[in-house]
């Protein structure tokens, strides 16, 4: 393409941008029909294989262009911050409510408020250990995976019902 082409299409490098950041995020988005075929009737096992899922979709190498992009322009382009949070982290937080809904039915813990326990879940499982990398730190899979099953247990144990433990 030619210079002159790419301007017929976008106005100005700012969209050129934008077009460019969005097409990035709608193809580094995770469909939710992968989480949901991650599911099972044992929670810890659930939440367990969903971590590992959405861990590798943060430090895949698109995953981390993505974000470093984001983290990099987020002043000069607060949307696209937004519309990767939007598509990429909120569709995976309300599935992950929804879960929690519905073992909470069985009164094995309490969900007060699942967005904002998903939430913690996706800061806690996800945004933990993908920080470090996304910084430009090597991605150790076995620390990684270490984080995991201890963050699960502490996230399965923050929100049990009184008198019962995961181990």
């Amino acid at each position: 393409m030619t210079k002159r082409t790419i301007y017929s299409l976008y106005e100005d490098k700012k969209m050129l941008f934008r077009a460019a950041v969005k097409r990035a995020i709608d193809e580094w988005t995770m469909p939710i029909d992968e989480l949901r075929v991650l599911e099972t009737d044992d929670l810890e096992a659930t939440l367990t294989a969903i971590a590992r899922v959405r861990v590798d979709y943060s430090i895949s190498p698109i995953g981390l262009k993505l974000q470093r992009i984001i983290n990099a322009e987020s002043y000069r382009f607060p949307d696209m911050a937004r519309l990767m949070y939007e598509q990429g982290a909120v569709p995976t937080i309300r599935y992950l409510a929804d879960l929690l809904e519905r073992h909470a039915k069985h009164g094995k813990f309490g969900v007060e408020d699942p967005e904002v326990l998903a939430q913690s879940f996706m800061s806690l499982l996800v945004g933990g250990p993908t920080r470090g990398v996304v910084l430009g730190r090597t991605a150790d899979m076995r620390d990684i995976e270490m984080r995991i099953r201890i963050n699960i247990r502490l996230f399965l144990n923050g929100i049990r019902a009184r008198g019962r433990t995961y181990e």
